[in-house]
């Protein structure tokens, strides 16, 4: 994921996009009881949203930044520290979902017990908030 292919924006969204469809899969995962994500039937595609989950946090802060600043300064001003924990959790989720990628098996317990994490969880909620933050909104005339 290239942020200067694209609107930041749009890079942005897909990103969170990104990020929320893999914790999705991952929710479902967990459900299943796997004992590893190897061998036929199995847990497919676990490692594919994990790859793109790590994908899409690599760099994920400066992305957020971008979107800020073509807000306008004081959007960028009021972000910066908020941006800044940001920056914190997607490096954190990210150790954690390459941690995850590491193993030569994933279980369905690992994956709930990533699912579980606390940063992967504040991460969530950074992106939502983001999201919202962030949109460009049209005014209404009256």
């Amino acid at each position: 994921m290239n942020a200067e292919s694209s609107d930041p924006r749009a890079e942005l969204g897909r990103r969170i996009d990104a990020v929320e469809s893999g914790y999705e899969f991952l929710l479902a995962y967990a459900a299943q009881g796997r004992d590893t994500d190897r061998g036929p039937g199995s847990g497919r595609g676990v490692r594919e949203f994990l790859e793109s989950m790590q994908a899409a946090l690599d760099g994920l802060a400066p992305v957020a930044r971008d979107c800020a600043a073509r807000r306008g300064e004081s959007v960028a001003d009021v972000a910066g520290a908020f941006l800044e924990a940001l920056e914190r959790d997607a490096e954190t989720a990210r150790s954690a979902v390459r941690l995850v990628l590491a193993q030569p098996d994933i279980s369905s317990q690992l994956v709930d017990n990533l699912n579980a994490s606390i940063h992967l969880r504040a991460l969530l909620t950074d992106l939502f908030i983001v999201d919202e933050a962030l949109k460009e909104r049209k005014v209404r005339s009256r």
